[in-house]
């Protein structure tokens, strides 16, 4: 049984690395957007597939703070899975896991763009590049800021 120390001891360092990398993924795929006119940060914020959030007229904060919600989600998840629980991996190896885990996230995520017609089209390879490079990237960044922040033994 693990402690409800140990997970106390991790809530606000997942908290907190869930917000920062949620943010630089948002950041990073809304100037990808900018600059190749790819619907790749409309596709991050997109609700159009979840029934009574897609009835709802929501501004690009409030839609920007579900994707931080599911980022928060997500790294609360992975700290549990990667920290908490008995875990022999190295940081290094930690590190893969998060980006490999934020890469199938990003595939898996990809073809709800077929559910809306604002996102990309769901065989427009640059965009699915981008979204998969941002998911990366995420994950990576997530799996470092874990490593800083978590607490020391």
């Amino acid at each position: 049984m693990h402690s409800t120390r140990n997970l106390k001891h991790y809530m606000l360092p997942a908290v907190l690395a869930g917000t920062l990398a949620g943010i630089f993924l948002g950041l990073l795929l809304k100037a990808a957007e900018a600059l190749t006119s790819l619907k790749v940060y409309t596709l991050l914020l997109n609700v159009d597939y979840i029934p009574v959030l897609n009835q709802l007229p929501l501004p690009e904060a409030a839609e920007f703070g579900l994707h931080l919600i599911v980022s928060v989600g997500l790294s609360l998840v992975l700290a549990y899975l990667l920290y908490i629980r008995p875990n022999p991996a190295s940081a290094r190896q930690r590190l893969g896991i998060y980006a490999l885990v934020n890469t199938v996230v990003g595939l898996l995520l990809f073809p709800t763009t077929a559910l809306s017609d604002r996102t990309p089209e769901l065989f427009d390879v640059p965009a699915l590049l981008i979204w998969l490079l941002g998911h990366v990237l995420y994950g990576l960044l997530l799996g470092w800021l874990m490593e800083k922040l978590k607490p020391r033994a």
